[in-house]
């Protein structure tokens, strides 16, 4: 569709403006502006580029977040200052998490000292109202303010996605950011209601006017618009310092979508009988961003090639993770796990007639082995990337990601159910 602007604003905020798209149903322009505020607007100044900045920032972190499989309104960048989403009706609440306390929280809870660090992260919710000074709300105000926005009513249901959602967004940055050396101290964020769809997902934007972060975790160094927020006079050299901030910022955002240390899940298979169950296992690992070898090798008639092959993979300095397929008497993880230091995991294909003889050769390890059993493909694959995931922060906002989904279509299925009609006949 043709993303040419018209004249039809649909709103207007204080770093934005939100156009309407007419030859692209159900999408909508988001355009930065190059104004900051403070303390709802009680100070503003114009910043030159901020609008390209913080367009950069935000287009990255929701790249970052959507491709870990996080529902966004984010559609595409469409220039330096704007990008395309997806049109929603907002819920007028502001979701905070919080790691570390600091700022409005400690003025609003005397006694707890800055640094204290939450675990689990603490979560609060704001009522949007700029005229009352965005007052706290609570998760009780929040569901008998019975909201229905977009043909969507916001219940208790719903209030869960968007608490359980703002807790794994929030880790998943706090782990990229982690990557760079920087502390994700809290960070504030907003739901729509899609509009096409009518579920509940992340808009807005995200960018250095949402959150506070301190390199090294070091207050003294923060780079986020708190910078902005302490400026006793704001002055042309004071606002060259919180441009540089903001542009540090923007340059690292990107280092986020990249990863230093990419692994590799090598499968090998006792035989070709075995490759369906080996193409499953290769499939679960690319959701993850892993890549995946599928080799060929008997441990028992060619132990010689199956050694040969390993070192293959052991020599080239890759992060691996070996999974070996063997149905029968299953030679080949035993064999590399007294062999490689590398992580072995077994899945042997079971079959249904002596399938519960043949598992107990994957079980029972001579001592000193450490290889582990999973049966199922996707679990192999899945466990693969939980190793990985350590230290690999892309790999693990997926893992993050597709708990999270799990979790919400379970609960979307429990309301489901409860919302049915009860029948008694």
């Amino acid at each position: 569709c043709s993303t040419s602007v018209t004249e039809m604003k649909l709103s207007e905020g204080k770093t934005k403006e939100i156009y309407e798209l007419p030859d692209c149903q159900g999408l909508v322009l988001v355009q930065s502006k190059d104004q900051i505020t403070a303390g709802n607007a009680a100070r503003k100044d114009q910043m030159e580029g901020k609008a390209a900045i913080s367009n950069k920032t935000t287009s990255c972190v929701f790249k970052l977040l959507q491709e870990s499989g996080i529902k966004t309104a984010f559609i595409r960048q469409h220039s330096d200052t704007a990008f395309v989403a997806a049109h929603c009706e907002m819920i007028p609440i502001e979701w905070v998490c919080r790691r570390i306390a600091t700022g409005s929280f400690l003025k609003r809870c005397p006694g707890v000292k800055e640094g204290y660090r939450f675990t689990p992260l603490k979560v609060e919710t704001f009522f949007k109202d700029d005229a009352n000074n965005d007052p706290q709300w609570s998760e009780e105000q929040l569901i008998e303010a019975n909201f229905c926005l977009g043909g969507l009513k916001i219940g208790r249901c719903e209030v869960d996605i968007m608490t359980r959602t703002t807790m794994a967004i929030f880790e998943i940055l706090e782990r990229a950011w982690e990557t760079q050396d920087c502390t994700l101290v809290d960070m504030k964020i907003e739901f729509g209601v899609n509009k096409m769809t009518k579920e509940i997902i992340l808009a807005d934007v995200i960018d250095n006017d949402s959150w506070r972060l301190w390199p090294s975790g070091d207050r003294s160094q923060q780079k986020d618009k708190q910078v902005y927020r302490d400026l006793k006079e704001v002055t042309p050299e004071a606002m060259q310092m919180v441009k540089k901030n903001f542009e540090w910022v923007a340059e690292r955002v990107q280092l986020l979508l990249e990863s230093k240390n990419p692994g590799r899940v090598v499968v090998l298979m006792g035989s070709t009988s075995d490759i369906a169950h080996g193409e499953k296992i290769k499939k679960a690992c690319v959701g993850y961003g892993i890549r995946c070898a599928v080799r060929v090798t008997s441990a028992h008639k060619g132990p010689d090639e199956t050694m040969r092959i390993k070192a293959e993979y052991e020599g080239d300095g890759v992060p691996t993770v070996f999974i070996a397929v063997a149905g029968r008497s299953n030679g080949l993880g035993p064999v590399l796990a007294g062999n490689t230091a590398f992580p072995v995991i077994n899945c042997p294909p079971v079959s249904p007639d002596w399938g519960a003889q043949d598992i107990w050769s994957s079980l029972r390890m001579p001592s000193g082995l450490g290889c582990t059993t999973v049966l199922s493909p996707e679990a192999a694959a899945q466990f693969a990337a939980q190793i990985f995931g350590l230290n690999n922060h892309l790999v693990w906002a997926k893992l993050k990601a597709s708990m999270l989904n799990t979790w919400v279509a379970l609960k979307v299925a429990d309301q489901k159910l409860q919302d049915a009609p009860c029948d008694l006949s």
